[in-house]
Order: structure tokens, then sequence, then C-alpha cells
């Protein structure tokens, strides 16, 4: 506990030097840590192996594997990735809701950022440095906490993060790693309301639920991602069946991939047949209800579980409904609140879908893939938030600052 207490403390005395700071200066660090990224390039692949042998020692499954890998590309994207958020608005400091009050006070509602925020996550290095640099830039400080499986890649690159931020001429606080990866070390992190601000939890469902239950300081919910294709009557069948495959095979271990096939029962003759041909080139597995397995030979029966289930892996469960407000009630069922798809060429059905199902992102003819900060646009992200106070979707730059009130008199007095 003292080592997180000096954690804290270090990044509350940073947070001032970094409140004070510019956007030329932000950016300015921002900049030498995209460039020390790929400095270091060789030293976090070497760091980042150590993990992958443990890892698969441990039994590490192979879609896990692929979030801890790190190669030259990848790290090429995540220095590309902290260069463009240089290009992104600063968030803080915007003024709105300018007004004149009727005493004569002028009352103005400017952008802070939140303070110091903890981040805790699983198997992703790649979030270690997508998660403090859109806090540098949004003017927060972080405590990364990540899990053991990551800890050398972690190290790596939040030693070489603080280097570089350190030689733009800001703390190297503004970025702090919990090096002691032990389960107490994240239930005490989750109980640091004098230090902490906000904690983001980015993992799977295991790691989600301990936070809710555990944690005293305010929380983003992020991450768990159940994810819903729903393909209508009037669906396309190519269209259906490239969407299904990409959102379920481009890559399989992060929280927008679809989990869930849900298919009107006029067209799941036409469309099962076509869909499961595709998946069978990735080896999916698929489990189905009583239909689905009449369809497909090789379809395993599901149980209630895998209706709710975040496999993560080359896994689907098939579900055949008999309208599109089954479809939206199952949804409402089993869903995370992540992010669902409908495929149709139904007007009336889409904007049904759209109104009814609530979740962060809601698609029309489109992948799930999508939900992504950088996609939407945004940058890159922290997580997406599942929640519905303060973020929902991607959590980007605004998504990272609160406000305040900032009240102008010539003398007034209540």
């Amino acid at each position: 506990m003292t080592e997180l207490i000096q954690l804290g403390k270090n990044a509350k005395k940073a947070a001032v030097l970094l409140g004070a700071a510019g956007s030329s200066d932000k950016n300015k660090a921002l900049a030498a840590v995209a460039k020390g990224l790929r400095t270091d390039c060789e030293m976090i692949i070497a760091e980042n192996k150590k993990d992958l042998e443990n890892a698969k020692a441990n039994g590490m499954s192979e879609s896990m594997l692929d979030r801890l890998a790190l190669n030259e590309q990848r790290i090429e994207g995540i220095a590309a990735a902290v260069e463009k958020i240089i290009n992104l608005d600063d968030p803080v400091g915007k003024v709105s809701d300018g007004t004149l009050l009727p005493n004569g006070l002028q009352l103005t509602r400017v952008s802070v950022p939140l303070g110091v925020i903890a981040v805790i996550f699983e198997a992703r290095p790649n979030v270690t440095a997508d998660a403090a640099a859109l806090c540098l830039k949004s003017g927060n400080t972080v405590i990364l906490r990540g899990g053991k499986e990551a800890i050398f890649s972690n190290t790596a690159i939040v030693n070489s993060m603080r280097k570089s931020v350190e030689s733009a001429g800001l703390p190297a606080d503004c970025i702090q790693l919990v090096e002691d990866t032990s389960r107490e070390t994240a239930t005490q992190l989750m109980r640091m309301n004098d230090y902490v601000d906000v904690l983001l939890p980015r993992g799977g469902a295991g790691l989600i639920r301990s936070v809710v239950e555990n944690a005293s300081v305010p929380v983003i919910q992020t991450g768990v991602g159940n994810c819903h294709v729903y393909v209508d009557a009037s669906a396309d069948v190519q269209m259906a069946t490239d969407i299904v495959f990409n959102a379920k095979c481009s890559r399989v271990s992060v929280c927008n991939a679809c989990e869930s096939l849900l298919i009107h029962r006029d067209a799941v003759n036409t469309v099962l047949p076509a869909i499961a041909a595709k998946l069978a080139e990735k080896n999916v597995i698929m489990y189905g209800d009583e239909t689905a397995c009449g369809i497909l030979a090789d379809a395993l029966p599901a149980s209630e579980e895998d209706w709710a289930t975040e496999y993560l892996d080359y896994k689907i469960s098939v579900k055949v409904v008999d309208s599109t407000d089954e479809a939206i009630a199952h949804i409402a069922e089993y869903s995370t609140g992540h992010s669902e798809a409908i495929i149709t060429n139904s007007i009336t059905d889409a904007e049904k879908f759209t109104r009814l199902v609530d979740s962060a992102a809601v698609y029309v003819n489109a992948s799930t893939r999508f939900t992504d900060g950088g996609e939407f646009g945004f940058g890159a992200e922290i997580g997406i938030s599942t929640q519905k106070l303060h973020a929902r979707g991607p959590v980007g730059l605004p998504e990272l600052t609160s406000y305040k009130f900032v009240i102008r008199g010539n003398g007034q007095v209540r």
C-alpha cells in the first residue's frame, strides 16, 4: 500500500504542473513519446518476448496471445496513434454556456481535466500507450495497473514514455505504472479516494465485475462486449455474410467483435448456410438453437450461458427469431450494451432497431468492428464505455474532462 500511496502523491503533484501546461507543451511531449517508442522499438519487443514466453508456458489461448504480442508494425501503429492525438483539439479550457445573470454576474462553464486517472487493464500492452497519451493530452496524470501477463511489455513502454515526457519538460510522473501485479494492489487502487479521481477498468467480464463490486472511487465502466448482429428477413445474403464474417473474424479478441448472431426465420434457410460456409474458413465453432442445429450439421447445441458469453475466440452463438421485436428483446436480455447491428433492406425495421436497441453503438448494414475512437474520428480511445453517466461509447479526449463554473462579478454580495 505504501508504494501505491507514493504513486498517488506523485500523480497529484505532477497534476499541478501538467494543469499549467499549454497545448503546445503537451503536444511537444506527445511528439517526444512517439519518437521514443520508435527509438526503443527493439527493447520493447525484447521485453514483450518475455511476456509471450511466460504466457505460452501458462497455456494462454492463441487469441489472447494475439492481444499480447508486439512487433515492429504494431509499435509503429502505437506511435502513429500517439501522433494522431497531437492533431486533435485540446479538450481543456473550452468555454461554454456564457450567461449574464440578472444580478450582473457573468457565468461561464470551462472544461477541466478529471485529475488523476487510474486505469486497470489486462493483457493489452497497446492500452498502456493509448491511455497514457490520451490522459496527457487531456491534462490528466495517470496511474496504470496492467496484468501480470504483460508486465515486461508495460514496464518497457512506460519507461520509454516517462523518459520522453521528461525530456520535453513535463514531469515524468505524469505517467506511472504499478509494478506489483497482485490482486491486492488492484483492490487497493480501487479505493484510493484521496488520490484517484476516476478509475477506468479495461478488460474481461471478471475484471469489470471486480471493479464494480470493490471500487469506492468513481468508475467509468468499459470493456465487455457481447455484440449482436441481427440478419433481418429482407437482408441481402452477400452483405449479411460479409458483415458477419468481418464482425466475427477480423479480430476475435477485441470487445467490438460479434459474439451473437440472430437470424429471422424467413431468411434462415438461405442466410445461415452462406454465413456458416464463410465462417468455416476460420474454423469458427457455432453454438445454435434447435432450428440452427437442424440446418447446420456441425453446429453444437447452445446453452443459456452461450447467449450471454463474450467468447473472444473463434466461436459464435446463433439464434433464429420470428421477428425484429424478438431480436430486440433477445438483445435487451443478453447484451452488455456495447455494439449491435441490423442487416436489413427495410427502413421500418432499421428505424425500429435503432430506436429500441439500448447500446452505446447501434449499426444499420455495417460491422460492429467500427466501434472505435479512431474509426469514429475521435483519435485513440481509452476504452468503450457501456454505461450511461458521463461517458458512453468510445472514451476519448472530451470524456476525460469535467468542467467548473467561473463567475465574474464587480462586487455583488448575496
